[in-house]
């Protein structure tokens, strides 16, 4: 009971940061605690270790993007943190019983084409350091400037 406040946030690191190159110092770090004992607790508390956790919710990510953008394989394999398209392949076969490929087939017979093109997303997922995207999730958003003064009118 002593440990889930930190596996938590661990895991929650994991929750929000899927698509980064996360290590298991990382995570333990998150938590506070040594790369082993981490390792040991976390797979204590929810049944699977860190590193099949980040997997698997890496894989649910890309079900989702494979039903309903259209991206290519390949740019669905890095948008979700994986470095290489064969591993990426080889994990979802195993976690989903099917290839990728042949996961939206499935999902296009039944629902019909994804229902957001590529580029959006590809245009959304991208950072923009000084753009207006790069605040959208920050944990103190900075509050857009309003006046309460009326404008004045310029009469001729």
């Amino acid at each position: 009971m002593f440990l889930l406040p930190a596996l938590r946030r661990a895991r929650d690191l994991i929750d929000r940061e899927y698509a980064e190159s996360l290590d298991l110092e990382a995570l333990a770090g998150e938590a506070g605690y040594s790369r082993f004992h981490f390792a040991r607790a976390f797979a204590a508390a929810y049944g699977e270790t860190p590193r099949a956790y980040l997997t698997r919710r890496r894989i649910e990510r890309a079900k989702t993007l494979l039903r309903s953008a259209n991206l290519s394989v390949t740019e669905i394999c890095f948008l979700v943190g994986f470095a290489s398209l064969g591993s990426f392949s080889t994990r979802f076969r195993a976690l989903v019983g099917s290839s990728p490929s042949e996961y939206r087939d499935e999902a296009v017979k039944r629902t019909g084409a994804p229902p957001i093109p590529g580029c959006v997303v590809l245009m959304w997922t991208r950072p923009h350091p000084a753009g207006q995207q790069s605040g959208r999730s920050a944990a103190d958003p900075v509050p857009a400037r309003v006046t309460h003064e009326p404008q004045r009118k310029e009469h001729r």
